[in-house]
C-alpha cells in the first residue's frame, strides 16, 4: 500500500512498536488534549511535555534526523503566530527594541509550543504503528465501521488522488497552459472538478467491488487480539504524566 501514511511508518522492534495499536492511538489521544488544555501563559509545562516526548523517542529509537524534517509542516502556523505579537492588542512589552503586544506573545507562544508537541505527537504515532493495525485498533474501539472505512480508504487512496493532480498539471503545462497565471483560473477550476468527478467515480467502482466481494460494512480487525490491563498501564504512562503536568499547570498558575 504506497501511501503517505505507510511512508511516515519507521520499523521497529521497540516497546513502543509491540504495543497494541490500539493503546496507541488512545495515548496520543490523551497527551494532546493534556497539551491543548494547558494555560498556553506558563512555560515550564511545555518544557517538561518536551522532554517527555523526547523520551519517548529514545525508547522508539526514532532519530532526530528522521523527526526534524517532517516537522516543517507545521512552518505555516509558526508564520502566523510570528505575526500576532505586532497584531495584539494592549498591554505592551518592549522585546529586542520593539514594542510588542504580550497577549499577542502569549498567544504566539501557544500556538508554537503546542503545535510542535502536536505534530510531534502525530509523528510518534505515525512512525510506530503501521497504517494496517488502524481499521483494527478504531473497530476494538468502538468507532463506528462506516467512519473507519472512509478514513482507511481515505488513507489508501489519497496518493493516488494526488499523482493523478500531477499527471493532469503536467498534461496542461506541455499544452502550454501555465496553471500559476491568474487568467488560467478558470481552467484551473475545471481542472479540480474534473479530479472530483473521477475520485467520485472511482469511489464508486470500488465499492462496487468491495460489494462484489462479500463487503457489509464492518471492518475485518485482521485477527488481533485486545491488549490487556498491563499493556494499557504501559502504554497510558506517558499520556498520563502529560495529564498530571496539565493539572499541576492549572492548580498553580
Amino acid at each position: 500500500m504506497n501511501t503517505s501514511a505507510v511512508s511516515l511508518y519507521l520499523p521497529g522492534h521497540s516497546p513502543v512498536h509491540r504495543l497494541a495499536a490500539d493503546v496507541k492511538v488512545v495515548a496520543a489521544m490523551v497527551a494532546v488534549v493534556a497539551v491543548v488544555a494547558t494555560p498556553r501563559e506558563m512555560i515550564w509545562p511545555y518544557l517538561v511535555y518536551a522532554a517527555l516526548l523526547v523520551s519517548v523517542w529514545s525508547l522508539a529509537r526514532i532519530p532526530l534526523r528522521w523527526i526534524a524534517p517532517r516537522m516543517l509542516i507545521e512552518v505555516p502556523f509558526v508564520v502566523l503566530a510570528v505575526l500576532l505579537p505586532f497584531a495584539g492588542a494592549a498591554p505592551y512589552t518592549d522585546v529586542l527594541g520593539m514594542t510588542l503586544s504580550t497577549p499577542g506573545l502569549w498567544a504566539a507562544w501557544g500556538i508554537v509550543a503546542k503545535g510542535t508537541l502536536g505534530v510531534g505527537t502525530s509523528l510518534t504515532l505515525a512512525a510506530t504503528m503501521h497504517i494496517r493495525e488502524l481499521p483494527g485498533a478504531l473497530t476494538r474501539l468502538r468507532v463506528p465501521g462506516m467512519i473507519v472505512t472512509i478514513l482507511v480508504l481515505m488513507l489508501r487512496y489519497i496518493d493516488l488522488l494526488v499523482d493523478e493532480a500531477s499527471r493532469m498539471r503536467l498534461a496542461r503545462v506541455s499544452r502550454g497552459d501555465d496553471p500559476r497565471a491568474l487568467w488560467q483560473a478558470g481552467a484551473t477550476a475545471r481542472g479540480a472538478g474534473a479530479l472530483f468527478l473521477r475520485a467520485y467515480e472511482r469511489g464508486e467502482r470500488v465499492h462496487l467491488a468491495m460489494l462484489s466481494r462479500g463487503y457489509d460494512g464492518a471492518v475485518p480487525t485482521y485477527g488481533s487480539l485486545r491488549p490487556g490491563a498491563a499493556a494499557w498501564l504501559r502504554g497510558l504512562a506517558p499520556a498520563l504524566v502529560a495529564v498530571l503536568i496539565c493539572v499541576v499547570a492549572w492548580a498553580t498558575r
